[in-house]
Formats: C-alpha cells, sequence, structure tokens
C-alpha cells in the first residue's frame, strides 16, 4: 500500500521525521510512504494537493492538530474525523446561513472512505478559514452544525480524495477547546507528541 502523509505544518510532524530519519523538505517521497507538507489553510491545502495527489496512492492519511467543542475529548486526546464540513462556504440571508448545498453549487460536506479499522474515537469536524475564538460565533456554530473539532485543512484533504477516489484518513490530536482565545490553556507540545506516537505505530504496522 503507497500511502501519502498530508500535514499542514512540519511541525506537527516533528518526532515521525526524527523517527524515519526523513531529510527536510515540503514533499518527501519515501520507500515506505510519502509525505506532503501544504501550507496552512484550505488554500495551501488544495493548491499541494493539486499538484502532488495521484492515483499512484492508496490511502492518503491526513494528520494535524485541532481544536475541541466537545470536552469530553481530552486535551491531547486522539480522534477520527469520519465527516467534515466546510463551515463558512455559503451565503448568508440575514440571521440565517445558506450552506453551498442550499444554494445548489455542490456540497458542503465529505466524509473519510476507507475500510481500515482502528481504535479512535470517530467525530465530525468543521473546516474554517478563521479560528473560532467569539463566545457568540462559536454557539451559533455549535447550534448549526453541532461539530466535535474544528481544523483549517480538513474538509478540503477529504474534497480532494473524494474527487480523485482515493481512500482517506483524517486523524487529529485535540490542541485545545474553541473558546475565546487563551494560549495559555493549549496543549500542543502534548497534542503533536501523542499524534506522532500514534502515526509511527500505524505507520509501522502499515509497512
Amino acid at each position: 500500500m503507497k500511502i501519502l502523509v498530508v500535514a499542514a505544518t512540519k511541525a506537527e510532524l516533528t518526532f515521525l521525521y526524527q523517527h524515519f530519519s526523513l531529510q527536510e523538505g515540503d514533499f518527501i517521497e519515501d520507500k515506505k510512504f510519502d509525505i506532503l507538507i501544504t501550507g496552512v489553510g484550505m488554500v495551501a491545502t488544495a493548491f499541494a494537493l493539486g499538484k502532488h495527489l495521484s492515483p499512484k496512492y492508496n490511502l492518503v492519511l491526513n494528520l494535524g492538530i485541532a481544536g475541541a467543542f466537545d470536552r469530553s475529548i481530552e486535551l491531547g486526546g486522539i480522534v477520527n474525523i469520519t465527516e467534515d464540513i466546510f463551515a463558512e462556504l455559503g451565503a448568508e440571508d440575514g440571521e440565517n446561513f445558506l450552506t453551498i448545498t442550499d444554494l445548489g453549487f455542490g456540497e458542503s460536506a465529505y466524509n473519510s472512505k476507507n475500510s481500515i479499522k482502528i481504535g479512535l474515537p470517530k467525530v465530525s469536524g468543521v473546516t474554517v478559514n478563521r479560528v473560532s475564538g467569539n463566545e457568540r460565533n462559536i454557539k451559533n456554530l455549535v447550534k448549526r452544525l453541532n461539530p466535535k473539532t474544528e481544523s483549517m485543512e480538513g474538509a478540503a484533504v477529504l474534497y480532494a480524495c473524494h474527487q480523485e477516489r482515493i481512500d482517506c484518513l483524517q486523524i487529529r490530536s485535540i490542541s485545545n477547546y474553541v473558546e475565546p482565545r487563551n494560549r495559555d490553556k493549549w496543549k500542543i507540545g502534548l497534542a503533536i507528541k501523542n499524534l506522532n506516537d500514534w502515526a509511527i505505530a500505524f505507520l509501522t504496522d502499515m509497512n
């Protein structure tokens, strides 16, 4: 099985690079798997995948950290995001929001497709251009979509894999809760460590 590992930043894969003695670079081709560092956000992710995603890959493994709306998920906890939604793609209609699906121009939600069984909680997420940090906006987003997690890239990866009919896993570790911005509460180091431990074990088993 040929796997493409996709992440927004190299920092999120720090220990994976070290463990497999990988060279530096944003696109690395290795015997066991390839790595693509896209940059942060949907646009950068879509551009990078447009250049490098191809039918030679059997699986795309999207790795990264995320915020959690659901406080029953511990900071540093790892989740399998099986549905991801473009939360801001659509139109405002007064106090209401019309999705791209409502407008008849496409789909706003995408599901991961794969036959791999992993023992991680399955959750739904949203992908945003603007990370939530306003209490009113957070409440509106939860009321409208009831997501468990938030990232800036996930739905773009699922979209690309859907278009190319390539299996995909989106695995994220929770670095913070979605709330008014307070970096002192974040656990980025713990989230990255746990994410990399899981990824190293998974990639070792798959190869």
